[in-house]
């Protein structure tokens, strides 16, 4: 078939056209990811605060601290055991009188949020002081049950820096004043393809805040304001 036939097939204009109407698609996802990661990152980026910031914020309601996972042994990865270390260590410089973790216990078999009270308990802080949102399935859930179940209006977020920008995101989305600090700088394996993650996972966060889904579950109100052993489910 000559070149002027297959230019003047039909068949091979359609083709020529979703071909091209397919790059432009992709063009235009790349620069929306690429423009809501970058408006995640510079609109918090001012709200991370390192060293004695906190001092210098109003009384905070309490210092949230996210999961993000167990080893096979049921202990905190060195991920969360550094974020638990942070959060305390801002708990016992008086940043904020309560410790709210964060995290997933949707299976028996798997949880991390009374394993993430017991690390607490083992650098001396009461229990009374330590919250535990047993339905923490995602950083949007953790914020959303935050405000509606814990009642928290003020708080510090402790994760590593390249999720903070998002966990503030979505917490300032909600009408909280969160602020952001991050746990001790260390390169982790795989953090690249985390970072790559976290891209994604801010875009999904712009739309989640936007249109407002409910988090798997809600209840009744625990402020975060009385006693942390409202929420133990273990004697």
């Amino acid at each position: 078939m000559t070149v002027w036939k297959v230019a003047a097939n039909p068949k091979w204009r359609i083709l020529r056209k979703l071909v091209y109407v397919c790059m432009a698609l992709a063009f235009g996802g790349m620069v929306c990811l690429i423009t809501g990661n970058l408006w995640v990152k510079a609109s918090m980026g001012k709200k991370i605060i390192e060293g004695e910031g906190w001092s210098k914020l109003p009384q905070m309601d309490c210092i949230l601290i996210l999961g993000c996972g167990l080893r096979p042994d049921g202990e905190p990865t060195q991920m969360l055991r550094d974020r638990l270390d942070a959060g305390i260590a801002l708990y016992q410089a008086g940043a904020a009188p309560k410790l709210l973790m964060s995290g997933d216990h949707g299976r028996v078999q798997y949880d991390e949020v009374n394993r993430m009270k017991q690390y607490a308990l083992d650098q001396g802080i009461p229990s009374q002081d330590i919250f535990m949102d047993h339905a923490g399935f995602s950083t949007y859930e953790s914020m959303y049950r935050a405000r509606d179940i814990f009642q928290v209006r003020q708080m510090i977020v402790v994760t590593q820096e390249y999720h903070l920008y998002r966990a503030l995101y979505d917490g300032n989305q909600m009408g909280m004043d969160t602020w952001g600090y991050p746990a001790k700088k260390v390169t982790y394996g795989g953090q690249r393809t985390r970072n790559i993650r976290e891209v994604l996972a801010r875009n999904k966060d712009i739309l989640y805040c936007l249109f407002r889904p409910k988090p798997t579950y809600l209840g009744e109100a625990i402020p975060v304001s009385g006693d942390g052993d409202a929420t133990n489910d273990k004697k």
